[in-house]
């Protein structure tokens, strides 16, 4: 199993200070938090997109390509990627190159997000926000199974004899996961393509989380790509922990009260008995977390947000630090020893390309005029 944390790139005021980082800032600090995450242990750094204040991850991509660079073994995703207002040739493009910067260990999770006016930003009406989802969604993958497209839809410009460069690396494409709160539509197309399923799991109770994670794993083994249990799921989650969980409580109070997100509603208690919200010791996180496998079955991949609602970075590479140590390790161990053999692991490049064999990505145009050889000259 995959344990990781993810960023939604907010700017937010500490609202203990009165201090507002700068966006140069938060940049610096995001890259800081995913090395971290790596130096303790754990799997996956996420990043999530945006195109309005107070959020400055506009370019995932870009930032994540820089972490590669930084990093070994840390497997880089998004948090979120906008399917919906961003353009499938340039997504191809894009995290095709990223897969290639980082030696593969590159994700990405397809989402719509959370803010409406990013439709009409981008020249997308956000009525049409599901056949979007659907329509530029298939368009990318063609985009990387097949070598040269034609293709023509509703809401893009048609492409005649269209090549996405760089091809994926080892001819094989980026894992993806869709990720969605509240619309069996994009549980029905995570199932479809035989893709993963994230729910973010951070504002919804139990009941709901398990009813769309049944749904996916229902429609995954209707369309033949396993059984139902066999289905690739994610989960998300927010935590603040100290040793004493009434120290935690304490702390994290004043952040929640205050967060742009939650702040100014249901109370620290409420919000915490009514989602997945843990608040206390690392043992109260670890028992909390195991026990979402009571209602999502065995699951693929965990990640925890940590750096949000103005909370210092100090605070947050201190987080990690119990993650790494007391929360992870144990969770590992017992995740691992209640999960069935039949059931699979996170898919990684590795596991991509064993699967299907690596192919060569190369595509040779008639009398190679690109390359100036002939397909059999340049193997």
């Amino acid at each position: 199993m995959q344990f990781g944390v993810f960023s939604v790139s907010d700017v937010t005021t500490d609202p203990t200070t009165g201090r507002t980082p700068s966006e140069a800032e938060r940049i610096k600090d995001v890259v800081t938090i995913a090395k971290k995450a790596e130096e303790v242990g754990l799997d996956v750094f996420a990043l999530g997109e945006h195109h309005n204040p107070p959020f400055f991850s506009s370019s995932p991509t870009t930032t994540l390509g820089y972490i590669a660079g930084q990093t070994e073994r840390l497997q880089l995703s998004t948090a979120t990627t906008l399917i919906t207002t961003n353009d499938p040739v340039k997504i191809a493009e894009d995290f095709a190159m990223l897969q290639h910067l980082a030696g593969g260990r590159v994700d990405l999770m397809m989402g719509r997000g959370n803010t409406g006016p990013v439709y009409p930003w981008f020249g997308k009406d956000i009525r049409e926000g599901i056949p979007l989802a659907i329509e530029n969604y298939a368009l990318l993958r063609r985009l990387w199974d097949s070598d040269v497209v034609d293709w023509e839809g509703r809401f893009r410009t048609p492409l005649r004899g269209f090549t996405s460069t760089p091809r994926p690396l080892d001819g094989v494409a980026p894992f993806v996961w869709h990720g969605s709160i509240r619309s069996p539509e994009i549980a029905e197309q995570a199932a479809y393509y035989g893709d993963g399923f994230f729910h973010n799991h951070i504002f919804w109770p139990a009941e709901h989380t398990k009813r769309m994670v049944e749904f996916y794993r229902r429609r995954f083994e209707h369309y033949g790509h396993g059984a139902a249990d066999q289905a690739i799921v994610g989960l998300g989650g927010q935590v603040f922990m100290r040793k004493n969980s009434q120290d935690a409580v304490d702390e994290f109070r004043p952040y929640f009260d205050n967060a742009p997100v939650y702040g100014h509603g249901p109370s620290l208690e409420d919000f915490s008995r009514e989602t997945p919200l843990t608040v206390g010791s690392p043992q109260q996180v670890i028992e909390r977390t195991l026990g979402f496998r009571d209602y999502v079955g065995d699951y693929q991949r965990q990640l925890f947000l940590v750096d949000h609602a103005g909370l210092p970075l100090k605070t947050v590479l201190e987080q990690l630090d119990i993650l790494g140590e007391e929360v992870v390790p144990v969770l590992r161990k017992e995740f691992a020893a209640l999960k069935p053999a039949h059931v699979p692991d996170a898919p990684t490049h590795e596991s991509l390309v064993a699967a299907k064999g690596a192919t060569d990505p190369r595509v040779y145009a008639p009398a190679d005029d690109v390359t100036g050889q002939a397909p059999e000259e340049a193997a």
